[in-house]
């Protein structure tokens, strides 16, 4: 499961930290490599906006996965049918996940253990197990950008406006958040497509994130899949 560019795209970018800035000699001659060219036609896809599934692919099992599995069976029909949209309108759906500290594992094995272990997060896995054409990025923590290929992964698609959906919304889609704000991409968060173990916490965190970060949070069905400009704005 899972996509084999993908694959191929995610162990070549994981021998580079995408945490340590760029100095501005290495940045130029990036953005004058032909696009994708390092990517080894991994990346086909072109776009300015991209759609960021964040642990969604997630067995709940750990403390509060009970009642994380339950409040996160509200967000199930939001992003099937964003999901749908995207593909319709040739955004990139990528997933980004946790390993769990499964370190021998991959994501192919991560969702096939979603799917036929019995843990609490199979009925979000079955609705929303990813499409041979998806990307995906393993990450080792809370971030989907810290110790990732996605950076580069999403300089090669030209994606400027991020949408975010998935669990928490108060932990790894506000860390990824707040990274993806520091590198200058424009953000949608979706009220309805994230969750959080808390009621609480999940208002918090978007609240938060609309005011710090200036993030869009909007509804599943009411986000723009166009995207926000053609460039990143330079970072705060």
């Amino acid at each position: 499961m899972g996509s084999s560019r993908s694959e191929r795209s995610s162990s070549k970018g994981n021998t580079a930290s995408t945490g340590d800035t760029a100095s501005t000699g290495k940045e130029r001659t990036r953005r004058t490599q032909p696009r994708a060219a390092s990517l080894y036609g991994s990346a086909p896809d072109h776009s300015r906006v991209a759609v960021l599934l964040i642990d969604v692919i997630n067995d709940m099992e750990f403390p509060g996965g009970k009642a994380l599995a339950a409040r996160a069976r509200s967000i199930i029909p939001k992003l099937a049918g964003l999901r749908q949209r995207a593909r319709r309108a040739k955004v990139p759906v990528i997933y980004a996940n946790d390993n769990f500290g499964r370190w021998r594992s991959d994501f192919s094995a991560q969702v096939q253990h979603c799917l036929r272990d019995g843990v609490r997060g199979r009925e979000l896995a079955e609705a929303l197990k990813p499409a041979p054409d998806d990307y995906f990025v393993l990450k080792p923590k809370h971030s989907a950008f810290y110790q990732t290929c996605l950076e580069l992964l999403l300089e090669h698609l030209g994606a400027t406006t991020l949408i975010l959906g998935g669990v928490t919304t108060d932990s790894c889609v506000a860390f990824t958040a707040s990274d993806a704000y520091l590198r200058g991409y424009a953000l949608r968060v979706l009220r309805d497509g994230c969750t959080a173990i808390d009621a609480r916490h999940h208002r918090a965190a978007l609240t938060h994130l609309q005011h710090a970060l200036h993030a869009e949070v909007v509804a599943t069905d009411r986000v723009s899949l166009r995207g926000a400009s053609a460039t990143r704005r330079p970072a705060p």
